[in-house]
């Protein structure tokens, strides 16, 4: 297939930091580390896992410490308090240096090893979105998350099957324009569509929990997000693109050119 070199030879230009933030979850880390490490040992572009620490007050911070001292791919930043699950998610997109952010929750209920099937459209789609496909979660959970979905593409019509699933991968370059606001993490897919970008969906699969308990329930799965919902369409009505036509610009003040 001819579009197979093209993509080995953007994928060879590319890096990716997988971001993952963490609230409370001494119980699950060990095991998301030896998830992790297949994906890590298979990806075909350099590779950093970043957990964002939310001002957790369980172990997880000094469990961050010692799984980053010992494995050279991974890193960590720590928000001074709670910040909330949007918070965390653009904090580890402003200290990402690579070309590719991926996001994957800390509970292991997805693998990092289905991003193996999201390199491969690339770069002909800006973000891939993963679908939770036989969702192993309680009926209360899943029951929540199907009217918030449902209210949600009623009221933007995103087209977006699943934006509550945890397993993303986008180009930094859109990342880099999403704002900050309360919800940001629900409409990843719906910001970059409206920046221009284009989203492909694929299912991936889903596990049970595999220790500790759910940070959600029924008030944050759905009224939360009708709310901050409104408040995406307010984001929507006013959001503005350009692009540079022309330039000509001067060289920055004290700079210094070499050359023949």
């Amino acid at each position: 297939m001819p579009a197979a070199p093209d993509r080995a030879a953007y994928l060879a230009t590319q890096s990716l930091t997988v971001l993952v933030p963490v609230y409370n979850e001494e119980e699950s880390l060990g095991q998301f580390v030896v998830e992790m490490d297949k994906f890590l040992a298979e990806t075909p572009v350099p590779t950093t896992v970043l957990f964002v620490n939310d001002g957790s007050t369980d172990g997880s911070l000094a469990i961050l410490r010692d799984v980053c001292r010992q494995k050279p791919n991974y890193e960590f930043i720590s928000l001074s308090q709670n910040r909330g699950l949007s918070t965390a998610v653009k904090a580890g997109i402003d200290h990402a240096r690579t070309t590719l952010i991926g996001y994957i929750d800390s509970d292991i209920q997805t693998t990092p090893l289905d991003f193996l099937t999201f390199f491969e459209f690339f770069p002909k789609y800006d973000m891939v979105n993963g679908i939770r496909a036989k969702r192993q979660d309680t009926f209360v959970k899943k029951m929540s998350s199907v009217i918030a979905n449902t209210v949600r593409r009623t009221l933007i019509n995103d087209g977006i099957q699943d934006t509550g699933c945890p397993l993303k991968i986008l180009k930094t370059e859109y990342a880099r324009r999403i704002p900050l606001f309360h919800g940001m993490h629900r409409f990843l897919g719906a910001l970059v569509q409206l920046q221009g970008g284009t989203v492909k969906q694929l299912p991936v699969r889903h596990f049970p929990r595999f220790a500790g308990t759910a940070k959600y329930n029924l008030w944050n799965r759905a009224w939360k997000p009708l709310v901050d919902t409104f408040g995406f369409r307010w984001i929507r009505s006013r959001w503005k693109n350009y692009e540079i036509g022309e330039a000509h610009r001067q060289q920055a003040a004290g700079a210094t050119t070499t050359g023949k």
